[in-house]
């Protein structure tokens, strides 16, 4: 198959349910994720500063040393957002061949993300939104703040290659790229031979997927001059609890 390269096709706030519905995901505009979290532009603006404090990820196999992150969880229960214990994140092989299998225990998010408004509106937002898609109790969410950069010439996005996330919805949002060439998003049907490529470049622009039907994964990035990132917030909803290895299971 030849997967068309294209900027990304973005849909309007009304017609996202339906999209998503019918094609598995959407590409928004940032001004739209706005909306949705019920914010101005700016404040979600005023997150950014925040991945500029990211400690590098000591679980890559690949003995790279591209990847910086934090992560935090959280339970939404109708109109409450609450933080649980910091936990480890944890995805079984089948989901992640390079790095599943075993408890990778990040760094937390910074306390003063955690309590800005607009971090609480944006994660409340989006799950007022796949209300729609899927009714749920309870949202088990999942927040990975990513940089990736060319300290080692080259960064990987995704180094265990196209992937689902095991999860029942996946929203990732572009922060920033500065100084680089590629970080192209793939997505692909996960039954079928369909699929797309585009680059998000508009600061909070973002890729909502139905991680059911969905596989994507990120081009590796390169730098144009001496020195390159791109930063990435990665947020998972899912509605059958968070996913913990065996040994959390029997704690």
């Amino acid at each position: 198959m030849t997967l068309p390269s294209l900027k990304p096709s973005l849909t309007p706030v009304g017609e996202l349910t339906h999209s998503l519905k019918q094609k598995g995901f959407v590409v928004i505009s940032a001004e739209d994720v706005a909306r949705i979290a019920g914010l101005a532009l700016q404040q979600l603006m005023e997150l950014i500063p925040f991945w500029d404090d990211l400690p590098r990820d000591p679980y890559l196999k690949d003995g790279g040393r591209y990847r910086f992150r934090r992560h935090s969880s959280y339970k939404i229960e109708r109109e409450a957002l609450n933080l649980v214990p910091h936990r480890a994140h944890w995805q079984s092989l089948d989901y992640n061949a390079l790095h599943g299998g075993i408890e990778r225990w990040f760094e937390p998010s910074q306390p003063a993300l955690i309590n800005s408004p607009a971090w609480r509106s944006l994660l409340m937002g989006l799950a007022q939104l796949l209300n729609g898609l899927k009714p749920v109790k309870t949202w088990y969410v999942e927040a990975h703040q990513f940089r990736i950069d060319t300290t080692d010439g080259i960064g990987r996005p995704t180094p265990e290659g196209a992937h689902r996330d095991g999860v029942d919805f996946v929203a990732v949002f572009l922060l920033n790229r500065v100084g680089i060439k590629g970080g192209e998003t793939r997505i692909f049907e996960a039954n079928g031979s369909a699929g797309l490529r585009f680059t998000l470049s508009q600061p909070w622009s973002l890729l909502l997927m139905n991680d059911e039907s969905m596989i994507h994964e990120s081009t590796p990035i390169q730098p144009i001059g001496s020195y390159g990132y791109r930063d990435t917030l990665v947020l998972t909803y899912r509605s059958s609890g968070f996913q913990d290895s065996p040994k959390q299971s029997q704690q």
